[in-house]
């Protein structure tokens, strides 16, 4: 039986969705509550890392199980064993060839920023607070430099162990939702750090530290070291994977 999970998780206290040594991670605690509620181990295989500290509206994992289970039951059953801040929104049966990974066509991600003279109590662990006005027309002509297929090089993080750069941004946009700004990107695939190290540099060109043009220059360079800082992670949710 291959088990397909659409999953929310608030990212705060969590290492990010991938097992690591001695963290706790959103893969470890479900695939800890799985085994309590099957009887026997399983791998659950993510349909991407998110980072510390990053959340989800709609994460997609799956699993295989040597038989048949009441996905009803599985699906409270996760609930009860995980923590407030992991959901299990929804559990079904999958073709044999579905791979929550390999199977995804494009991942659709948000970074909200609380533009507001003071930080906030409430939206504080679920956005970046950026004091002071942005220049937002600057902002939405720089972003339209990203879509189709690029080298993102200029946006990857230290670490990655993606086999190359290149990544097909199908849109990308910048609105208002009240209270927040809010950059949305969609693609086939990102790289590690990418939608953060955009929206840090973007941050600049909203505080004209640089301009819009200096971006597609930026994204052409392939060199890291002129980008701008890497936004923190309480900003950003993986909001859907589409497959």
């Amino acid at each position: 039986m291959n088990v397909k999970l659409t999953i929310e998780y608030d990212g705060t206290r969590y290492h990010g969705w991938q097992l690591q040594p001695h963290k706790e991670t959103i893969q470890e605690v479900l695939e800890r509550a799985a085994e309590k509620i099957l009887g026997v181990k399983i791998r659950i295989n993510g349909s991407g890392r998110t980072d510390a500290g990053v959340h989800a509206l709609g994460q997609v994992a799956n699993f295989f199980f040597p038989g048949d289970f009441d996905l009803a039951r599985l699906q409270k059953g996760l609930n009860a064993l995980t923590p407030e801040d992991i959901v299990v929104k929804q559990a079904e049966a999958m073709p044999e060839s579905f791979d929550a990974r390999r199977s995804a066509r494009s991942r659709v991600y948000r970074y909200r920023i609380w533009g507001q003279p003071c930080p906030s109590v409430f939206y504080g662990r679920f956005s970046w607070h950026v004091y002071g006005p942005l220049d937002i027309p600057a902002m939405e002509k720089a972003i339209r430099c990203l879509e189709g297929e690029h080298d993102f090089t200029s946006f990857q993080g230290t670490g990655s162990d993606a086999a190359h750069a290149v990544r097909r941004v199908h849109e990308n946009s910048l609105s208002w939702q009240d209270p927040f700004w809010v950059y949305t990107i969609e693609a086939n695939a990102f790289l590690r750090h990418m939608v953060r190290n955009i929206v840090g540099t973007l941050v600049e060109v909203g505080r004209r530290q640089r301009s819009p043009e200096s971006f597609a220059e930026l994204l052409a360079s392939r060199d890291r070291t002129r980008a701008g800082p890497t936004a923190p992670p309480q900003g950003l949710f993986l909001m859907e994977v589409k497959y």
